[in-house]
């Protein structure tokens, strides 16, 4: 039966969540057509190809409105972000032997209607929800470099057309001011996957820069790790607002992590000088990055609506001293960063997420649950880019991980543990579940 799902001139996102009366999630991409020289039901005359599928994966229930977008053979294919299963838009076939359903798309008068031929036959669209990244961006202060309306270009006096991957990382490790640092961050993420559907994808620039030793900060006091303040139950708002600034400290120094493993490894090659790190490699932390550059504007918007301000707590550097440790080697890099740290986020997240909902601070439960839903993602790419090169040096990624666990983390790793999280991410007990703590 022919849903009517919106017109044209309303469907500007990338991304829509459509929600039935069935209780179905469906997800419809909004993609530039591949081959415009014969237009088809499902393509506008203005160059646009929208697909329907279903919103979570078949392989472990993955939120498909979050997969990366690449095109093979002539066709569109998104892999999950959990597990990066990969299916056709059209078909819903995947490279892996299973298959996800696809529901055909008319565009008819400026309509765009759903072709779905499930269950009832008086199903009717309930909610059709738009994807959005949810950056809460501030227009910053030196108009002369950058401005954040939708038309305009963040510029700098050493970024411009011509700039490669690699260039813009730096310039945003380089960047000391937060709110630059994001929208930089924002404006990557957009141009280059804008650009890696068209004929000239972004050159990556690998090993024509290099990141700084330690990104700089702008109108914070630091503290050691040791000297920060207890933060209390979270029941006052002193007290959520101490929490909140101590994330959005985090989230800021995870942006800087996402982007220095790119170009701090961007040479590198697997044993015996073998495989390159692919494009998909830089997407990924790419989309990390971005989803941090989120978290941070939406802990700073909330710690503003509190009545404080990003800044105005001192902050540590830990999460940097671990970066600093792993600097030489990416296998220990992504063991400890995102397999340590980001996996013990999802952890602690709940318990955080609790406290704040006993305290009756329902914005800020919304906005760790954003944060939350993406961590599990993080780990999961963390996961798979180790497990990728461990395959191709055919060695064994617990072994790698642990080891490198021994050598670089200063501490145990104990739970408890959100095992159903930590699953979602690729991380079973095998990973850290050793006699119930992993010892340095």
């Amino acid at each position: 039966m022919p849903i009517k799902v919106g017109e044209l001139s309303e469907l500007l996102n990338a991304r829509y969540v459509i929600h039935l009366s069935d209780g179905k999630r469906l997800v419809l991409f909004r993609l530039p057509s591949i081959d415009s020289s014969h237009q088809k039901p499902h393509e506008s005359s203005d160059g646009w190809s929208y697909y329907a599928m279903e919103a979570e994966c078949p392989h472990a229930g993955g939120p498909m409105e979050e997969s990366s977008v690449d095109i093979e053979d002539s066709a569109y294919v998104v892999s999950c972000p959990w597990h990066a299963y990969d299916f056709n838009v059209e078909t819903g076939e995947s490279s892996v032997g299973i298959k996800t359903c696809t529901y055909p798309i008319r565009i008819q008068d400026q309509t765009v209607f759903l072709n779905y031929t499930q269950g009832e036959h008086d199903v009717r669209l309930i909610k059709l929800e738009a994807v959005s990244e949810n950056i809460k961006l501030k227009h910053h202060q030196d108009s002369d470099n950058f401005t954040t309306t939708n038309t305009s270009i963040i510029t700098s006096r050493s970024l411009d057309e011509t700039s490669s991957f690699c260039d813009w990382a730096v310039e945003i490790l380089e960047t000391a001011d937060p709110e630059r640092k994001i929208e930089l961050t924002h404006r990557l993420y957009t141009i280059f996957n804008n650009q890696e559907t068209s004929s000239s994808p972004m050159a990556l620039g690998k090993g024509t820069v290099v990141p700084p030793d330690q990104p700089p900060r702008q109108g914070l006091t630091e503290v050691k790790p040791w000297q920060s303040q207890y933060h209390g139950r979270g029941g006052t708002v002193k007290s959520r607002i101490a929490m909140l600034h101590a994330l959005a400290n985090i989230e800021l120094w995870a942006i800087d992590l996402a982007i220095d493993i790119c170009v701090r490894f961007a040479t590198f090659h697997t044993e015996q000088n073998i495989h390159e790190l692919p494009r998909a490699f830089f997407q990924d932390w790419l989309k990390v990055a971005n989803d941090e550059a989120k978290h941070f504007s939406l802990l700073r918007t909330r710690i503003e609506e509190l009545g404080s301000y990003f800044g105005a707590l001192s902050v540590h550097h830990g999460l940097w001293e671990s970066a600093t440790r792993t600097a030489h080697d990416i296998r220990a890099r992504i063991s400890i960063i995102a397999l340590v740290h980001e996996a013990r986020g999802l952890d602690i997240n709940p318990m955080t997420i609790e406290k704040f909902r006993k305290s009756g601070d329902l914005e800020s439960v919304k906005a760790l649950e954003i944060i939350h839903h993406d961590e599990i993602t993080h780990v999961t790419t963390g996961h798979r880019w180790l497990v990728w090169i461990c395959d191709q040096e055919e060695t064994d990624p617990i072994q790698v991980f642990r080891s490198n666990v021994q050598k670089y983390f200063r501490g145990s790793i104990r739970g408890p543990f959100n095992t159903e999280a930590r699953l979602q991410a690729g991380m079973d007990q095998r990973w850290y579940n050793i006699d119930d703590a992993v010892k340095t």
